[in-house]
């Protein structure tokens, strides 16, 4: 029976750590675990683009899921991103998420040849869905990485009968407009999860309940002042810790992309190694800038 609650709160999209060579280093999944859930977040999303699973190979993402699915131990629900240029590989992933103890899977569409329509995308989820029936599926809707750019809207008014088991989208955009239609549509009968962390406090605006990032493996309670200004209408102490966490993240890019997420991670939680090729790892210099320009910030 699928539990159709909705997910809420904070969801740290999780890094996936590595040994200095680029291989795995599993080892380090528990503490990871441990000072996440200690930040105060409400679950996690596995494999994602945080979690560097398109970079991955697919027997590779198997044993990073079995990971955190042990170590968090039911204490937070763990969505598993499956997506894959294969279709067939994306489905065998959901099969093992399933079989894995996930709570819930999530999928891209293939990147490369990518669905031309709302009803070739619904295509493509069809048997990634089947794959894992018992559980909730969120579609991954990322345009700025994967070249998909379908109105999210249209896509919930196809899917409405064809995907049973869809449960809400996984909106990393800052189209507003279509994130707002998405989570009115319906009566709201869709959960969904914004993906900008640096515009968290216009995601809870427009009725998303919750949200998935990077930045909340080491800043969650920073967002959870956004999130409890915004339910106590105090918009001035919501704006000034969204503020706070908008420089920590506009700092953060300023280094780079996810080379220098993942260096945040290092200097203000845990150690989760360099990213793996194509992404380099920032250089001496730049990791001591960013620590440096971090530390004054969260002090």
């Amino acid at each position: 029976m699928i539990d159709w609650s909705p997910l809420r709160g904070l969801i740290a999209a999780t890094f996936t750590p590595m040994n200095k060579d680029g291989t795995l280093n599993l080892k380090a999944v528990p503490a990871i675990t441990e000072f996440v859930i200690g930040q105060g977040i409400d679950g996690l999303f596995v494999c994602g683009s945080t979690g560097e699973g398109t970079s991955l190979t697919s027997d590779e993402r198997r044993a990073v899921t079995e990971a955190y699915v042990s170590a968090t131990a039911g204490r937070v629900p763990v969505i598993v991103h499956v997506g894959h240029n294969s279709v067939e590989e994306a489905t065998a992933l959901a099969a093992h998420a399933a079989q894995a103890g996930a709570d819930a899977i999530a999928a891209m569409p293939p990147a490369y040849f990518r669905p031309e329509s709302v009803d070739v995308l619904i295509e493509c989820l069809k048997p990634i869905a089947g794959a894992a029936s018992n559980l909730p599926l969120y579609y991954y809707h990322i345009p700025a990485l994967t070249g998909v750019h379908l109105p999210m809207v249209d896509f919930l008014a196809a899917a409405r009968e064809s995907l049973p088991t869809l449960s809400g989208i996984k909106f990393s955009n800052t189209q507003l407009d279509d994130l707002l239609s998405c989570v009115q549509f319906d009566g709201g009968r869709y959960n969904i999860l914004f993906g900008t962390d640096e515009m968290l406090l216009a995601g809870l605006a427009m009725g998303a309940a919750g949200a998935v990032g990077s930045t909340y493996n080491f800043l969650a309670p920073t967002y959870r002042g956004v999130i409890e200004g915004f339910q106590a209408r105090q918009q001035t102490d919501a704006q000034s810790h969204q503020a706070k966490a908008t420089e920590i993240v506009r700092v953060i890019l300023a280094h780079g992309g996810l080379n220098a997420l993942k260096a945040a991670m290092c200097i203000l939680g845990e150690d989760c190694g360099p990213p793996r090729l194509p992404i380099s790892a920032l250089s001496p210099d730049q990791f001591d800038s960013l620590g440096t320009q971090l530390r004054a910030l969260v002090e």
